[in-house]
């Protein structure tokens, strides 16, 4: 391990030396992409490298992405005999235990974005990186920033893994009767509990150093009055105790998780949804396949232009694939820029006024502050527990660890989920073809207040010797890590996520989410949603 290590850091050295400054390593796109880098990130993970499968011509069903929504259909269609083609821009990416698969927050490199020459995360530190097709994308909007996956297995990959469902009353707010609670609390939810292992963090692993943090954030929210709830995470423990017992090259326990775990730590859905989906033969996952355009032929097929990418985003060919139905799982920007872009350009003409509405951030603020004392606080990442909020704005607090900073800053993080009212709509451009939205500063900034509202009263009643500001925006905009909605169920869909004017297109993932999943993170309703739905367009035959 330690001659690896030596090994990398002077292979990166080298470059550096050959290539120059930071500046010297970004680019202006995929022609720019750095041959020193892509050298590098070849000799680390040469899995990503290996030629790509080309998807067939046409298939029953295709569908567009692969994260928690898109995971789920493919399995289910799967098991009931239907043949299916899962399409994914990014790579696929492997694990191990002792090799640095993904990189870190701290130091990324062009392996942690898509196509970025540079990352400013919630430190406000600018970061530059070599242009690659990495696991996460930042989307830049005016007013806010987009994290989203791009890689096998999307938001699985990168997210933080908690999986907690919302309170009844908050959901029912929200989804004003689409959904019903009782039916996804008795039988979705618990369904999706199996098949993602869900638990909540054991005590060996609470006590251990790297969660001093989740240890002292418990403390200080008793203080202020609050009872912390446990949150069920998608973390395999097993191997959370093989990093602590020197079994596994730190991860989880070492602020590595926004950019991927390297040794599988996160039970991610390759090892679930889409490697049982694999299983059934009826299957074929393709990586490298970005989707550009979808529409409807005279026939009645649906019609899906795919550009085929290299790692480092070389075009290598373009294709146009049909299939007899399209789930569409791309998450809430990727399938709400296809369906505008669709509607606008007239390939899927009978869309109805809806599509791009009811677009939310989930209400996202980070926050940060310290403890009374000068304390080592640890880097795991796995979040241990919450507490709910309502005297204001209805609000989750979790426990959260600080990505980014190599070194213990002895703050205490927690992430922030608002239940925010506002939303925005994506629109279309027809100069660039593209599609994008603007999100009022003044409303994050409501948002933004009462987390801090909550953050001061915990901090005060600990008697917390430094005061952070929430870390989570600058002066430039704010980020969510939680896009919903712009094809919002029992809108632009019926109640199951059939597309209205279009018979055989659905939409499976967050973009069927009305703009926020009441005050918590918002992957275990998506995906109990996607098996609600999936379960009734199977049952219906359509």
């Amino acid at each position: 391990m330690r001659r690896r290590a030596v090994l990398k850091a002077a292979g990166v050295a080298a470059l550096m030396a050959g290539v120059g400054s930071g500046a010297a390593l970004r680019g202006a796109g995929p022609a720019s992409a750095n041959p020193l880098w892509n050298a590098l990130f070849q000799a680390w993970v040469p899995e990503i490298f290996a030629p790509l499968p080309d998807p067939p011509e046409h298939t029953e069903a295709i569908v567009i992405g692969s994260g928690f929504g898109a995971a789920v259909t493919a399995l289910r269609l799967a098991e009931a005999g239907v043949q299916n083609t899962v399409l994914e821009r990014g790579s696929r990416w492997p694990n191990d235990p002792w090799r640095e698969i993904f990189t870190g927050d701290d130091l990324p490199d062009g392996r942690g974005f898509w196509h970025r020459t540079s990352f400013t995360g919630v430190t406000k530190v600018t970061m530059p990186c070599s242009d690659f097709g990495g696991v996460l994308d930042v989307t830049q909007y005016p007013g806010i920033d987009v994290w989203r996956a791009a890689a096998v297995g999307g938001g699985s990959v990168v997210f933080t893994g908690a999986m907690v469902a919302p309170p009844k009353h908050l959901f029912d707010s929200v989804f004003r009767g689409v959904v019903n609670y009782d039916e996804l609390d008795s039988v979705y939810y618990p369904r999706v509990r199996d098949m993602l292992r869900l638990s909540t963090m054991p005590q060996d692993i609470y006590d251990s150093a790297p969660f001093t943090h989740a240890r002292l954030w418990d403390q200080q929210v008793r203080a202020a009055g609050y009872q912390p709830q446990p949150n069920d995470s998608i973390f395999n423990w097993d191997v959370v105790r093989s990093e602590l017992s020197g079994g596994s090259r730190p991860s989880a326990t070492a602020s590595r998780s926004n950019l991927g775990n390297s040794n599988g730590a996160k039970f991610d859905l390759n090892q679930n949804y889409l490697r049982y989906a694999e299983g059934t033969g009826r299957t074929g996952i393709f990586p490298g396949h970005r989707v550009d355009s979808i529409g409807q032929d005279a026939t009645g097929k649906y019609v899906v232009t795919v550009t085929k990418l290299a790692p480092a985003g070389q075009v290598l060919a373009t294709r146009t694939l049909t299939c007899d139905r399209l789930f569409l799982g791309a998450g809430s920007v990727g399938t709400s820029e296809l369906l505008v872009r669709a509607q606008a350009t007239g390939t899927l003409p009978n869309l109805n006024e809806h599509v791009g509405d009811g677009w939310g951030t989930n209400g996202d603020v980070v926050l940060a502050r310290s403890v009374s004392s000068l304390s080592s606080t640890g880097g795991g990442v796995p979040s241990a527990s919450r507490v709910l909020d309502e005297s204001g704005m209805p609000l989750h607090l979790e426990n959260w660890y600080v990505p980014g900073i190599p070194v213990d800053t002895g703050a205490i993080a927690s992430l922030g989920i608002v239940l925010d009212p506002t939303r925005a709509r994506f629109g279309y451009d027809r100069g660039s073809n593209g599609v994008g939205l603007s999100w009022p500063g003044a409303a994050q900034a409501d948002v933004v207040a009462a987390c801090r509202a909550v953050d001061h009263r915990i901090a005060a009643a600990d008697r917390s010797i430094v005061d952070y500001s929430p870390i989570g925006y600058d002066a430039q905009g704010f980020f969510t890590a939680h896009p919903l909605g712009g094809a919002v169920l029992g809108q632009a869909t019926d109640g199951y996520g059939r597309v209205i004017g279009h018979p055989g297109l659905y939409v499976m993932d967050g973009a069927g989410l009305p703009g926020s999943s009441a005050t918590v993170n918002p992957s275990l309703t998506i995906t109990a949603i996607a098996e609600r739905n999936i379960e009734n367009i199977i049952r219906a035959g359509r």
